[in-house]
């Protein structure tokens, strides 16, 4: 028996496109309850392994979803979700449909990038110096900024922001800015991702 398993949800029902996908899928397709759809592809398992490959696999599609028909506003879903057929996952859409709707307002038009500063090993870096000046360069180009864990020693600052389209060149050149400026700190610059960081929509158990 074929299993959905959902990257996110559109306001559309009539995203489909062939693609290296999750588990194997090769496309993906839209199941839809009256205007929202999860774009979806068909798997073997509800409980599906979150290797690395096809943890990236997810994260590709996402972007292909946003990259769709010119662009499209897309509520991301973790890795892992999956549901038996279309009837327990209409169910979802129709239980969850004005969180995702709040969520879409929040996210349209918008990408998350990431920026993570890592201390060379000499380096003496002043934090609170340095998360001001962070603050000033970058929060008035983003709408909103998440502070992420510092998994390392090295690692003095993690954020996810939520940046419009239209300012992401001005958040590029900002980056590229700030590296010049600081011989002291490695800076990781990725992205651009689906919001994961901004949303939080709670779709129920898996069926």
């Amino acid at each position: 028996m074929s299993n959905r398993y959902v990257y996110g949800v559109v306001e559309s029902d009539d995203v489909a496109f062939e693609t290296d996908a999750v588990a194997g899928a090769d496309s993906v397709y839209t199941v839809s309850h009256r205007r929202l759809g999860a774009v979806v592809s068909d798997i073997d398992t509800t409980d599906p392994e979150e290797t690395d490959e096809d943890a990236q696999l997810h994260d590709d599609v996402l972007r292909e979803i946003m990259a769709y028909d010119g662009g499209t506003t897309v509520v991301p879903m973790q890795f892992g979700m999956a549901f038996e057929g279309d009837r327990e996952l209409k169910n979802v859409l129709r239980g969850a449909r004005p969180a995702f709707r709040r969520a879409m307002n929040d996210i349209e038009g918008k990408i998350e990038l990431g920026l993570k500063l890592v201390r060379e090993d000499d380096a003496d870096v002043d934090r609170e110096a340095l998360e001001d000046d962070v603050e000033a360069r970058f929060d008035s180009i983003a709408t909103q900024a998440v502070e992420n864990d510092l998994f390392s020693d090295r690692l003095v600052l993690n954020r996810s922001y939520l940046v419009d389209e239209d300012e992401r060149e001005a958040f590029d050149e900002a980056v590229a800015e700030f590296e010049a400026d600081r011989d002291d700190l490695l800076v990781q610059y990725t992205g651009p991702f689906a919001p994961y960081s901004f949303v939080d929509v709670k779709i129920g158990a898996k069926q």
